[in-house]
């Protein structure tokens, strides 16, 4: 699996103290986030040592400052962001897309606080402000979707079932949250096992069709044949069953699948790991020499 530069994790911090060291334009966007998400500010390195702070941010105006703070800061247990200097980091900041209450940070690990400021912007003219309502809506039927469908496995189903493109719940449709009552009571619990085979020309993932990369994303179930690389992998589930197809037998080895991919061969490792009832998701890479 590609590695990632840094660990990405949401920090809840209401009513926890948080130490923002320094003054003006530099320090005010560290305060306002930090008050946005709850937390109380400590001004002084002192009394944030004294504190037990666990979370600073330190905006000073001269570098030599930056790294004895950071430092003095790091001694004493603290995770440290210092403004603009990434070297200095034991975390980043991301840029924000608020939809609450789903949020979407996007970040660079210190390379370009611009690029992933625009990638943002991008970003909020394509996705719905409605957004945060369908998340309240789904939340509101989850009590009514474990009772209907007490296995987890099923529940995933239903529920991507209905926020796929094009699906009942369609993320990127504005009015997806006026139908999430309507469609918990009607949504069905059958659930069928589909199959489909990707010949790669290609190890980079930027070269999967969109469809491809989806399919991908949303296979419960990949089973790779030749070399896949990393990187391509990296774009499924994180726990999608991962089966590396070793037996030359396999029927879908030399299966042409329909123009589409769909194949109606199942792979017979993934139905009996996954009861039968999973989209499976085959990968062809080059046969290792």
């Amino acid at each position: 699996m590609a590695e990632l530069a840094s660990l990405p994790l949401f920090h809840q911090i209401t009513g926890q103290k948080v130490l923002v060291l320094g003054d003006g334009e530099v320090a005010e966007p560290k305060r306002r986030l930090v008050e946005r998400a709850g937390g109380q500010i400590i001004a002084h390195l002192d009394a944030a040592i004294a504190a037990d702070v666990r979370l600073a941010f330190v905006a000073l105006n001269d570098a030599e400052a930056c790294e004895s703070a950071a430092d003095t800061l790091r001694q004493a247990g603290m995770l440290v962001n210092v403004v603009d200097r990434p070297d200095l980091c034991d975390f980043t900041t991301p840029s924000l897309l608020d939809r609450d209450p789903l949020l979407i940070a996007i970040g660079t690990g210190g390379a370009s606080a611009g690029l992933a400021k625009h990638v943002r912007l991008r970003l909020e003219k394509i996705l719905p402000s409605t957004l945060g309502r369908l998340a309240d809506a789904l939340k509101a039927v989850r009590p009514a979707l474990r009772e209907r469908f007490p296995d987890g496995g099923e529940r995933r189903k239903a529920i991507d079932t209905a926020l796929r493109e094009g699906g009942a719940l369609d993320p990127l449709n504005s009015s997806s949250h006026e139908r999430v009552a309507q469609w918990a009571e009607g949504v069905s619990s059958e659930s069928q096992a589909s199959t489909f085979v990707f010949d790669l020309h290609s190890q980079d993932p930027e070269e999967l069709t969109l469809r491809q990369a989806r399919l991908l994303g949303e296979a419960d179930a990949v089973c790779t044949q030749g070399r896949v690389s990393r990187d391509i992998l990296a774009r499924a589930r994180a726990d999608a069953a991962r089966i590396e197809c070793q037996s030359a037998d396999c029927p879908l080895r030399k299966l042409v699948p329909e123009a589409d991919g769909l194949s109606t061969v199942s792979c017979p490792v993934a139905a009996a790991t996954l009861d039968g009832e999973n989209l499976t998701v085959i990968l062809r890479g080059d046969e290792p020499e």
